[in-house]
């Protein structure tokens, strides 16, 4: 028995095709003729295998098609429409700024130049954030796509002229702390939507300031011109101020003419300047004016105007050259005049000797904490 079966084994091998080593792609090969290596898919669109699914086999999902993402500049964040790509040291604006953003804050950077295509697509922006960079120059066509843009923050560049072809959607402008030098009478043409305008800190003299520059503002309510070089009030601004700051400056005097118009004025700074003339009538143009500020200056004398002015009650007089105070200087002679009471009156830091003036000088006065009087000082 055993001879047999060793005989049957010996005729098998001899009959046995010779050994071949198999490779990898052996594996891979169709058993069918003329088949030949697929070609691989792309990323994107493989799929595994479809593996056999038994009686409480798990579900292995299909690989699908998975859109990316939406982009953001590189090492910027996003979030909820907001690109924040502030303190980065960057010199130009960056690509790829999702085209749904509604603001875009590149504040703090090294940026000097803003191209023509740097904000193209961004139709949906509406604030754009550029303050404290370097930006000498601003391409007529830059804001052209940005037909929503409301907010426009260029304080603190190096900017001499202010940017041609704004948004005339926008609503708000501060371009302090430039080198701007000229405001023309065209360059806020067409931008009746400004509310509020911020021009401070600029090298700005009143003949740089084209008659009728600010004509075109019908809807702006707040003017800030302060810290420049200007010797008078602008002529030619809008009726709908409410408020107008001109603080810091080198205006010398108030006339009737430099205010007619503002009737809606609730609020006057010109703090800091060189004052020491207040026309008569000059306070009769502003007639809702509420607060006027007119310390460190050099005012000899209370403001004319002041008792028959119906709604004032705040008048800021300290660090003048005041010498005296009249019992009649801020209120009017009957009791039943129709009169707003004063909630603030400083005159410290005048030459006026406090102690000689009549307590009846302040029977228009709310309180007497709301007065603010004190000993001057020789410079």
């Amino acid at each position: 028995m055993r001879l047999a079966c060793l005989t049957l084994l010996l005729v098998s091998v001899c009959w046995a095709l010779p050994f071949r080593q198999s490779v990898f792609l052996d594996f891979m090969m169709d058993d069918e003729p003329g088949s030949a290596l697929p070609e691989p898919l792309p990323p994107s669109t493989r799929r595994p295998p479809k593996i056999p699914k038994g009686p409480g086999a798990p579900e292995i999902p299909e690989f699908t098609d998975i859109p990316l993402g939406p982009v953001c500049p590189f090492r910027c964040q996003c979030h909820l429409r907001v690109v924040q790509c502030s303190d980065l040291g960057m010199k130009n604006v960056p690509e790829d700024i999702p085209v749904d953003a509604t603001l875009l804050d590149l504040q703090n950077n090294k940026i000097s130049e803003i191209r023509e295509n740097d904000f193209k697509g961004l139709k949906g922006l509406h604030a754009l954030i550029l303050v404290n960079n370097k930006i000498t120059i601003i391409h007529a066509k830059a804001f052209a796509p940005l037909v929503s843009l409301q907010r426009l923050y260029l304080s603190k560049n190096l900017l001499k002229d202010i940017p041609a072809n704004m948004p005339k959607s926008l609503q708000e402008l501060r371009i302090h702390e430039n080198q701007i030098s000229k405001i023309r009478k065209a360059t806020f043409a067409g931008m009746a939507h400004v509310i509020v305008m911020e021009l401070g800190s600029n090298p700005l003299t009143s003949s740089g300031v084209d008659g009728g520059a600010f004509a075109d503002l019908k809807r702006v309510s707040y003017i800030r011109i302060a810290d420049t070089n200007i010797t008078a009030i602008p002529k030619g601004l809008p009726s709908s101020l409410s408020e107008l700051h001109l603080d810091g400056n080198k205006i010398t005097k108030v006339t009737a003419d430099s205010l007619k118009g503002l009737k809606n004025l609730a609020k006057l700074g010109l703090s800091h300047n060189e004052i020491s003339v207040v026309e008569n009538g000059s306070l009769a143009m502003v007639p809702h004016l509420r607060e006027l500020h007119l310390d460190s200056n050099a005012l000899t004398a209370v403001p004319p105007g002041l008792p028959e002015h119906k709604y004032i009650q705040v008048i800021y007089l300290h660090s003048n050259k005041i010498a005296a105070v009249g019992t009649e200087d801020f209120c009017p002679p009957s009791y039943n005049t129709k009169k707003a009471m004063y909630s603030g009156i400083s005159l410290f830091s005048n030459p006026v000797p406090y102690w000689e003036v009549q307590p009846i000088t302040f029977r228009c006065v709310f309180d007497r904490s709301a007065i603010q009087l004190g000993n001057y000082r020789k410079k």
